[in-house]
């Protein structure tokens, strides 16, 4: 479904990406793991359109998007969690929603969309006239999900959904990842913590320095020695 081939990407004179290629296929969830610096918050950038690349291809479907605006990405299906949230903080829960609906027309199909989004995450029902900024973290990471769902992206490209949250969300965030690939969403996850990232992956690379040193299925990348030592706190 999507194919990164020998991607470089650069910030002025700094080469922060060296070639590096990643495959997902329909319905997989594929975890990226590695250090604060690595390059994974530019790979899902690059991926996304936020970003351009000095070289290689990004395919999805088959079709070559490298140029397409990310707007376009978002057309064709690919749904973006940043990192950080970003979510519209002087806007309520459902005006974000609806933001993220900005492609669509049809109100029906909108208001359908948003009673997804509160049936997955009940607590944004709850605060549907809140103003984002003033939720918590946690809830704004559902929030940043929950936008991210409006378009139904066949895809998910999601960055550090564990950044700054307490331990109890990052479970909550993960598990409702899991279910969205469960019911079909592939979906592509860089992330600092490994353990959760691994748990709920099929497959999974390290990318250290602009990099991918490691391509396996996420069991064996449990396992794996090095793995272990680097990012397992074995």
């Amino acid at each position: 479904m999507l194919e990164v081939k020998d991607l470089y990407v650069s910030y002025g004179m700094m080469e922060v990406l060296h070639g590096i290629s990643v495959t997902v296929k329909p319905q997989e969830l594929v975890s990226v793991i590695g250090p604060n610096g690595a390059g994974k918050t530019t790979l899902i950038k690059t991926i996304m359109g936020l970003v351009k690349p000095k070289s290689g291809q990004i395919l999805y479907n088959g079709e070559d998007i490298t140029h397409l605006p990310a707007h376009k990405r978002a057309g064709l299906g690919i749904g973006y969690v940043p990192e950080g949230r970003r979510v519209f903080g002087q806007l309520s829960v459902e005006e974000n929603l609806r933001m993220g609906a900005y492609e669509l027309k049809d109100k029906k199909r909108i208001a359908e969309n948003i009673d997804k989004v509160y049936a997955i995450f009940p607590r944004l029902g709850e605060r549907k006239d809140q103003l984002a900024s003033t939720m918590s973290g946690g809830e704004q990471q559902m929030l940043a999900i929950g936008r991210a769902l409006m378009l139904d992206p066949k895809m998910l490209l999601i960055d550090e959904v564990s950044m700054g949250l307490m331990p109890i969300m990052v479970n909550t965030c993960f598990e409702v990842i899991k279910n969205l690939n469960d019911n079909g969403i592939t979906i592509l996850v860089v992330e600092q913590n490994a353990n959760k990232a691994l748990k709920v992956a099929d497959r999974g690379y390290v990318l250290e320095t602009g990099n991918i040193i490691i391509s396996d299925t996420a069991e064996n990348m449990r396992k794996d020695d090095t793995v272990q030592k680097a990012y397992l706190g074995g």
